[in-house]
């Protein structure tokens, strides 16, 4: 049995819900936003009880997306914010919306469960907008270095550049040898001119120092201590930093770039919003998908804030909101018996 398809789930046959999603629903779209699509269906029969069963479909993009009707409940029982806000989808986002739906009422859905799914997503956020605000002040392009740029050597009462001090001795280091030095967190005695000397790495892309076989009694002509954490969250941070490159949004980033903040707008912009849907769960029990302070958010997306000043408000917010849920009368969590029992009569009447 073939799974169900982006069409087949639009068909009017399986289609049980549909609405515009994302920034044109929360009224911060720009003229050139992509329009998101929103849907729940519901299988075909014979879906259901094969082997053609299928949680979600999306297309390429995934600015379309549908949910069978089943997985739109058990994220619903999750309070999984972009399933909850289909609930209060504006009437002129909502495409189609069949007489069951009523029967998926919110008041067995808001939950305390919402400070985790909508706050802490928040949170997780504004570190990525830290990261992200690291990784544009501080550019790691360019060659990757090496271990030996982690490497120092003892110089009087400090330390030299491994790189430094091979030159000043006009010794290359392949030639030079090392020995642990027991005790002493990579810390090593450096020798030079034996025939069993291989080197204090084999090339520019290792992890590792090498050791060499040293005779016992010779003299080492230095001492060195090798940065391994330092090269460690290196390694780690230019990865990323790659990464990033090779995967960010180019328009965003030139966005970004030309309001000069240093940080992800776009992405700040939605921090806040999130923030306030939380508010609004805990102290008035609903979700406003279009936001009444659009205003204040499309500063956010232009880049009118410093970020610091953005950082320190979401920070004071987080508190406000973490004392809304606390004084709040919302049950912990959804009723998972009650959305059970609306699914099943939703699948019955279906199929009947």
């Amino acid at each position: 049995m073939n799974e169900v398809s982006l069409e087949q789930a639009r068909e009017t046959g399986n289609l049980f819900f549909e609405c515009i999603a994302g920034s044109r629903a929360y009224g911060t779209d720009l003229p050139e936003s992509d329009i998101d699509l929103r849907g729940v269906f519901v299988m075909p029969r014979s879906h259901f009880y094969g082997l053609g069963r299928v949680e979600q479909v999306s297309d390429s993009t995934n600015d379309e997306t549908h949910y069978e009707i089943g997985r739109f409940i058990e994220l619903l029982s999750k309070n999984n914010p972009n399933i909850l806000e289909m609930l209060y989808s504006d009437e002129d986002c909502t495409r189609f919306r069949h007489p069951l739906f009523a029967s998926i009422r919110p008041e067995f859905v808001l939950s305390k469960l919402s400070e985790a799914t909508f706050a802490g997503y928040a949170m997780t956020q504004v570190k990525k907008a830290r990261g992200l605000n690291k990784k544009i002040v501080n550019p790691m392009e360019g060659p990757r270095k090496s271990i030996l740029d982690f490497c120092h050597v003892v110089s009087g009462q400090g330390s030299v550049p491994v790189l430094d001090w091979l030159s000043q001795c006009e010794i290359e280091q392949e030639t030079c040898g090392l020995v642990k030095v027991p005790h002493m967190r990579d810390v090593y005695a450096v020798f030079a001119g034996f025939p069993t000397c291989r080197g204090i790495v084999r090339d520019r892309e290792a992890t590792e120092v090498i050791l060499s076989s040293i005779p016992k009694g010779a003299e080492p002509i230095g001492w060195m201590s090798f940065n391994k954490d330092g090269y460690k969250k290196y390694g780690k941070e230019y990865r990323e930093y790659q990464s990033w490159l090779a995967n960010r949004n180019e328009a965003r980033y030139a966005n970004n770039i030309e309001h000069g903040r240093n940080y992800d707008s776009k992405n700040l912009m939605h921090t806040f919003r999130l923030l306030d849907m939380a508010e609004e769960i805990a102290k008035e029990h609903t979700i406003t998908v279009r936001r009444p302070n659009r205003d204040f958010l499309m500063r956010i997306r232009k880049g009118e804030f410093a970020y610091d000043d953005l950082i320190s408000m979401a920070d004071e917010k987080i508190e406000t909101i973490q004392e809304a849920f606390a004084a709040s009368d919302l049950p912990d969590t959804p009723d998972r018996e009650a959305l059970e029992e609306v699914l099943i009569q939703i699948r019955e009447e279906w199929y009947s």
